[in-house]
């Protein structure tokens, strides 16, 4: 997809610029003005509320960072916003509340958590939300399904692939031949990627470098914590998703 120099032209703080010694929690608000703040673009986690509404949060359950309990899908938006991170005065944002927050200041591109089924409704309300936001933005997943939904949906909508080599446990519920293609990046005819984000251990890898060399596919590389990482992500991909230090 033309256009879309924006997707590496800086490093990309995962989840936000977080800290939490320093009270800034991961997906959150606070996560998204320190990123602004310096300059980098964000990658954020989005899934399903009770109603498919999307909400900023990685686990799907709240025990790890709030101060609730249970699993996220089976709350509504307004009952997860009664719930703080644990230390903080952060809510649990809709991806309507972030995106009036970032307001095109800085690239966001927004990782969406689905189960293996590609969740086709979700992904149309994720476009929905989307459609007229004004700046630099951008959907992945780690379910080829999930990037078919949007490839078939919002065909416009940058898109990419999040994978691994899942050596040392497959996706959820995935056999060892959706594994297999999952790794080699086997759907791509398909699901068509504008883009894709590789886990940095496994740099150099065949898939991904092929599409980038051959394609000109833009390779992200997740999560990059040390300057080994980082000196590995400078020579084999477009750009890094880091965290635990500025970039």
């Amino acid at each position: 997809m033309a256009g879309l120099d924006w997707l590496t032209g800086r490093p990309v703080a995962h989840r936000g610029l977080h800290d939490a010694a320093s009270g800034v929690i991961e997906n959150t608000l606070s996560a998204a003005r320190r990123a602004i703040e310096g300059n980098y673009a964000i990658e954020i986690d989005v899934q399903a509320d009770a109603d498919l509404q999307p909400v900023v949060f990685h686990d799907s359950s709240l025990d790890r960072l709030t101060t609730g309990s249970g699993r996220l899908s089976a709350m509504s938006a307004a009952e997860l916003a009664a719930v703080p991170f644990k230390g903080t005065d952060d809510r649990i944002p809709t991806l309507r509340q972030f995106l009036d927050v970032v307001a095109g200041q800085v690239p966001l591109i927004i990782e969406v958590k689905t189960d293996g089924s590609g969740q086709s409704a979700f992904c149309g309300r994720i476009a929905e939300v989307l459609e007229g936001y004004g700046g630099p933005v951008a959907v992945m997943s780690f379910d080829p399904k999930t990037v078919d939904s949007f490839r078939i949906q919002a065909p416009a909508l940058p898109r990419g692939i999040v994978a691994e080599s899942f050596k040392e446990e497959k996706p959820e519920g995935a056999s060892a031949w959706d594994t297999y293609v999952q790794r080699h990046l086997l759907h791509a005819g398909r699901t068509r990627p504008h883009f894709v984000a590789y886990c940095i251990d496994d740099l150099p890898a065949v898939a991904p470098l092929a599409l980038r060399w051959i394609f000109g596919t833009p390779l992200l590389t997740w999560t990059v914590r040390t300057d080994a990482q980082r000196e590995r992500g400078r020579r084999w991909a477009d750009q890094i998703i880091f965290e635990g230090f500025r970039a």
